[in-house]
């Protein structure tokens, strides 16, 4: 029962959902600010990365993880959730392994494609 949104009340559960969506918002444009700094690279693609990933999680607290795990992963989502999830360790990869400023905005590009094409697939005839 405790992985289940149920546990919480509705205005519990939709105060968290702000919260978690509003600071990955924050994640991503601080993200993205940090970019221009010298060496700003780890900097923006963690905080990018981190955003959109707390903007993801935003929607266990509406759900619940076990029923958002399943969502994610339904054969009419699948791929997209493969590719977000991709691109997300791809991101942190090319600036934390590989060096690669270049691949780690391209990266972070794709990510935002991948994340709005997932978004998109929970909305009828949208895909």
């Amino acid at each position: 029962k405790v992985l289940d949104a149920s546990t919480l009340s509705f205005g519990t559960r939709v105060r968290w959902f702000a919260i978690c969506f509003v600071a990955g918002v924050v994640c991503s444009i601080l993200g993205t600010a940090l970019l221009w700094l010298p060496k700003g690279i780890k900097l923006f693609a963690v905080f990018y990365t981190l955003g959109n990933i707390s903007a993801l999680a935003s929607t266990c607290f509406l759900m619940g993880p076990v029923k958002q795990l399943k969502a994610m992963f339904d054969p009419k989502r699948l791929i997209a959730t493969i590719v977000m999830l991709l691109f997300l360790v791809l991101t942190l990869c090319a600036v934390f392994w590989w060096n690669k400023r270049g691949l780690a905005v391209l990266f972070c590009i794709l990510q935002f494609l991948a994340m709005t094409w997932y978004s998109l697939s929970y909305i009828p005839f949208a895909r």
